[in-house]
């Protein structure tokens, strides 16, 4: 009797737990929650896990980054791939993930991708001087090896070939896969989730979402200007490949010409 009623008990709350995740609308403590907690993990990750382990085999700390966002981000794929299960008794994606309506034509969005690339390159790379003045204001206390406003700091110090090494393992994961992880998360999993909130739902997850990278809390001002008009774009037509082209293609660009570039002794 005792054993049916805990499995009982585990079985509701079970339930809850997927039905309070997938409801169409989240409250606003659970959608700061959501939205910052995998970054805090990914901190954690990086702490106890990514550093140690990189710092042992003697490789630059920016694989340590790349190690403790795969720590954290598959498994929050897998619990998206989990959620669809329990919802339509197969994993998927399928009512867990949205703004897949696909409401634009191909060559509007690849237009539109290309334009939110070149934007998020520009831009980034011109605001690269705000995150330096942020940094050396506000968080020189910032204990993590690298830290800095440029995103050459993690690589500093290491020999050219150790620097390929990392670069090549690191494209198909911090130049992919993780900024479509992240995508599908950030924009199809919660921004649906807070699109009662109007135009408020893109702004809130544009701020949340730069706070999450608690690694870099002074790229905060500089990810909430060249990310928003992708998420507000992504929010305004209810797709999300417009935000998945721009994250993913142009870490994808930036992290392969890096890479091209340590290999051909440019840098």
């Amino acid at each position: 009797m005792l054993i049916d009623m805990t499995d009982t008990l585990h079985t509701a709350t079970k339930k809850t737990v997927v039905e309070t995740l997938l409801a169409e609308r989240h409250s606003l403590p659970l959608t700061i929650a959501l939205h910052l907690v995998p970054g805090v993990l990914i901190v954690a990750a990086y702490l106890l896990i990514a550093e140690p382990f990189v710092n042992a085999i003697g490789y630059p700390i920016f694989l340590a980054w790349a190690v403790a966002l795969v720590i954290v981000l598959f498994p929050l794929l897998g619990v998206m791939f989990w959620l669809g299960r329990r919802r339509n008794g197969r994993f998927s994606l399928d009512g867990v993930v949205g703004y897949r309506e696909k409401s634009m034509s191909r060559g509007r969005l690849v237009a539109a991708v290309a334009g939110l690339i070149v934007w998020m390159t520009v831009v980034s790379l011109a605001l690269t001087p705000l995150d330096n003045v942020v940094y050396e204001n506000f968080f020189t206390w910032v204990p993590f090896e690298g830290a800095g406003g440029s995103a050459t700091t993690y690589l500093d110090g290491y020999a050219h070939s150790l620097l390929v090494t990392t670069m090549l393992i690191c494209l198909p994961l911090t130049g992919f896969a993780l900024p479509l992880i992240e995508e599908l998360y950030f924009r199809g999993f919660l921004l649906p989730r807070i699109a009662h909130l109007r135009a408020g739902a893109p702004v809130l997850n544009t701020v949340l979402f730069s706070v999450y990278h608690f690694w870099a809390p002074w790229t905060v001002l500089s990810k909430l200007i060249f990310l928003f008009p992708a998420v507000w774009l992504v929010w305004r037509r209810h797709d999300i490949r417009l935000s998945i082209g721009m994250h993913a293609g142009t870490t994808l660009l930036m992290a392969s010409l890096g890479t091209l570039a340590l290999m051909l002794n440019l840098v």
